[in-house]
């Protein structure tokens, strides 16, 4: 069940979000202004801009899914000034993301996860996904999808969502 909530999920709202960047960059042509605009807006003066944002959704996926699964994340330096550079993030994520398999979760439900942040002080993978990872993800996620339609990019719900498994 880890493994469904997690890397599948992750990949596919991140695979959005290459979209929703997509569009971003075509609404600044259309605008005709620089689109490193967008690259460094923000909802709130003390609000992550746009690429802290898109770097804490990306590190938050792979950092989740290298946590429960033991395997190694690959390393991203965190230097992204461009809007073209954190959309190569994004698919970086999309990358490692794709690598790891259901039958790297098996045991990943109790595994003690921690961070130094937390003092010594763990959850159980379990808990880690559910409490933390994916609550995160998905807080960027929307934060970042949110400066965007707040500075009149064209997206929606459904550019958000993606395509549904839809069944007849």
């Amino acid at each position: 069940m880890l493994y469904a909530n997690t890397a599948p999920q992750f990949t596919k709202m991140l695979q959005n979000l290459v979209q929703i960047l997509d569009k971003g960059a075509e609404y600044a042509k259309g605008r005709e202004f620089d689109v490193e605009i967008l690259a460094n807006a923000r909802l709130a003066p003390d609000q992550f801009n746009f690429i802290r944002q898109i770097q804490i959704t990306c590190d938050t996926a792979k950092l989740a899914c290298a946590r429960l699964t033991g395997k190694d994340a690959p390393s991203f330096d965190d230097s992204e000034k461009t809007y073209a550079e954190i959309k190569t993030r994004v698919e970086k994520t999309i990358s490692y993301l794709q690598t790891v398999t259901a039958i790297d979760f098996e045991g990943a439900d109790e595994k003690h996860i921690t961070q130094p942040r937390w003092e010594g002080k763990y959850l159980t993978g379990k808990e880690y996904a559910e409490q933390h990872a994916i609550p995160n993800f998905y807080f960027h996620m929307s934060t970042a999808y949110s400066i965007l339609r707040y500075n009149g990019v064209p997206v929606g719900k459904k550019d958000y969502l993606g395509a549904m498994p839809y069944k007849k």
